[in-house]
């Protein structure tokens, strides 16, 4: 079973193509087939890091039709294992998918024959942001110390909350109350206890119901550009805080050092986990990547358990 990894956050410039390109290319180097999709929309830049500069297929051949499968928009990294899918050649228009493109191209991805698919998405809540990471039940959230990032990634979290709610009130068994729900709070911001004790009220079942595919949901989380002076506990206590408001379970990653060659890395044109391998950067970068690995393993053992 593929597993898809959706990157996001709610800032721009906290890394998430850093982190996804170096991620697919640990994930390529355990003998995985690895496929990055760069669907920042009308901003990817995701191939730079990989040094690639003309694809000789994109997103925008899979959306106009003159491929008819995703997987032929993948393009090899020269990385043994590791294909990207671009959408630098994409329209102008791009970031303003209609509602059936956007459609198209989820469910093109869950049918990908790849080991990992980690899609690389822009920053801000609009609805097809939200509607990517919702792609799977498996969502990393990058963000930096500093706390404008921080509170857009606590801000980003909440619209991913919220959309997947009304995506489940939509779904057929809770369609008697959905009417009442929606006459009782409208487009209002309203909390995640709130629905849950509506819902319960109408129907004690259903309430469970709603909580356990909330449950569903895992989000990972990773400070990227740490630094010495940050608290050291600051991931520990953002999980503790995640895990105390939200209904889903969220798991501290854990935190990738700052380092100049980033910059160095970007400017040649090379993926930084190969160009600085002996790096404090690099080694935890690989140490996520194999936590990672070992959470996958974890979940095939289970479904391979059961009957």
């Amino acid at each position: 079973m593929a597993m898809i990894y959706s990157i996001g956050g709610g800032k721009g410039g906290v890394g998430k193509s850093f982190i996804t390109g170096n991620l697919g290319v640990v994930f390529a180097k355990q003998g995985k087939k690895v496929i990055l999709i760069d669907l920042d929309l009308g901003g990817s830049n995701l191939h730079t890091f990989l040094g690639i500069q003309n694809p000789e297929a994109s997103l925008h051949d899979f959306l106009t039709k003159k491929i008819g499968n995703l997987s032929q928009a993948a393009t090899p990294t020269g990385i043994p294992g590791l294909s990207i899918i671009c959408s630098m050649n994409c329209s102008l228009e791009i970031a303003n998918l209609f509602h059936a493109q956007k459609q198209k191209i989820i469910k093109a991805i869950q049918k990908l024959p790849y080991d990992y698919i980690l899609l690389d998405l822009g920053a801000g809540t609009n609805f097809n942001t939200l509607d990517f990471f919702l792609t799977s039940n498996e969502g990393i959230f990058i963000f930096t110390p500093e706390p404008t990032s921080i509170e857009t990634t606590l801000r980003f979290i909440k619209a991913v909350f919220y959309r997947r709610l009304k995506q489940i009130l939509k779904e057929r068994p809770f369609h008697p109350m959905l009417k009442e729900f929606s006459e009782k709070f409208g487009d209002s911001t309203i909390s995640l206890s709130s629905i849950l004790e509506f819902v319960a009220e109408h129907d004690q079942d259903k309430g469970q119901l709603l909580f356990a595919k909330l449950k569903e949901y895992t989000f990972r989380f990773i400070l990227n550009e740490f630094r010495k002076h940050t608290n050291p506990k600051l991931g520990e206590n953002i999980e503790k805080v995640c895990n105390r408001h939200f209904y889903s379970r969220f798991q501290y990653l854990g935190s990738v050092s700052y380092d100049e060659r980033v910059h160095d890395s970007v400017f040649s044109r090379k993926i930084y986990v190969n160009k600085y391998p002996y790096t404090p950067t690099a080694t935890e970068i690989q140490q996520i990547g194999r936590k990672m690995t070992e959470d996958h393993l974890g979940i095939d053992i289970i479904w391979q358990q059961l009957p």
